[in-house]
């Protein structure tokens, strides 16, 4: 399997937002499921939004789509995620970022959860080694579930980066490896690393999680960056907004937020891995093009907007200058070079819907 699809396998389960699950058992066939994945395949490509645009995330913050990079909408997501045999939380789940210039080997998930005011009292004063342990044996008792679904136990090696809290813009990076503790006696020589970037606000927080391979990390940090650097909570939902008084507060702290409910999230990749294991037998790896990546499938030659329609740009109170669509629906997705231009899922101020 190619690193590039390896990427995909695992970036669509390591959203830190996101309840995995491997679906359970049904008398649903290869060929029916083979076929729901070529589907929810299409009608992602179909559904994808173009960069440059502003991208709302629920009614929390704007994300800034940049140049070369596409989005995918919740609601298609969350289809192409379940056509892979997984359960989806359709609450937090915001959408997915693929490259579209096809240069990149990443996939990046998004969500926001609504867990209330984090605290970050403890950023202060903790310990990176207790954190990672921390990861290390939620993994393990994961290992549980794993073992009686028959898939590949895991293991958290190391960081890949420490965690690292900017206290001045509530932002939070960390990167951990995370490998098979099995591996049939071959050495996964290029591991999967799961770089997780954390804007926190007032009502919960926002997570993105870009999955490279370890080689590629370097290259693709900036592109983390960029991403959490074009998303932006909107006045009034800000972390410094905050009120003691009305507000409800999470009931863990940021500690608490990489050690315990990452270590939840972690290592569920090995039941998609699984899943397409099983699928290679019927073919879905030759229907995603073998070798073919996310940034290789979306390549597609932007829509250029009209004169008449400029491209977006977000003004003092976050407001998208994009003119709306004369029948916008929630089930409406943007113009592609795949779509008719009439189909368009932006909101009452323009911008696209998460």
């Amino acid at each position: 399997m190619s690193s590039i699809l390896r990427t995909l396998f695992v970036a669509l389960t390591l959203s830190a937002s996101l309840a995995f699950a491997q679906t359970p058992a049904s008398s649903t066939t290869p060929e029916a499921r083979e076929a729901e994945v070529r589907a929810a395949i299409k009608a992602a490509n179909e559904a994808l939004i173009q960069g440059p645009r502003i991208v709302d995330i629920r009614d929390q913050a704007k994300f800034s789509l940049p140049t070369g990079m596409g989005w995918i909408p919740d609601t298609t997501a969350a289809r192409l995620l379940r056509a892979m045999g997984n359960t989806v939380d359709d609450k937090t789940l915001a959408g997915l970022v693929v490259p579209t210039d096809g240069k990149g080997e990443w996939l990046d998930v998004i969500a926001y959860v609504n867990d209330g005011y984090v605290r970050d009292d403890d950023a202060r004063d903790w310990k990176a080694d207790d954190i990672l342990e921390s990861l290390r044996k939620g993994t393990e008792n994961a290992n549980a579930t794993r073992r009686e679904h028959g898939v590949p136990e895991l293991e958290v090696t190391g960081w890949a980066q420490l965690p690292q809290y900017d206290s001045s813009t509530h932002r939070l990076v960390w990167a951990a490896r995370v490998a098979h503790k099995q591996t049939g006696g071959r050495a996964d020589n290029d591991p999967s690393v799961n770089y997780r970037t954390t804007a926190l606000g007032r009502d919960g927080y926002l997570s993105t999680t870009l999955v490279t391979s370890e080689s590629l990390l370097t290259a693709d940090k900036p592109v983390a960056d960029k991403i959490l650097a074009g998303l932006n909570f909107v006045e009034g939902k800000r972390y410094a907004d905050f009120n003691e008084k009305t507000d409800r507060v999470a009931e863990y702290g940021l500690a608490a937020l990489v050690a315990g409910v990452a270590a939840k999230k972690l290592g569920l990749f090995a039941l998609i891995a699984a899943f397409f294991a099983k699928f290679a037998k019927v073919g879905v790896l030759a229907l995603l093009g073998a070798g073919a990546a996310f940034g290789k499938f979306f390549k597609r030659k932007p829509k250029p907007l009209p004169v008449s329609q400029p491209m977006p740009t977000t003004d003092a109170t976050g407001t998208s200058d994009v003119p709306q669509s004369s029948a916008p629906t929630p089930s409406e997705v943007a113009p592609s070079a795949a779509q008719p231009a009439g189909n368009d899922p932006r909101n009452d101020t323009g911008a696209p819907r998460a």
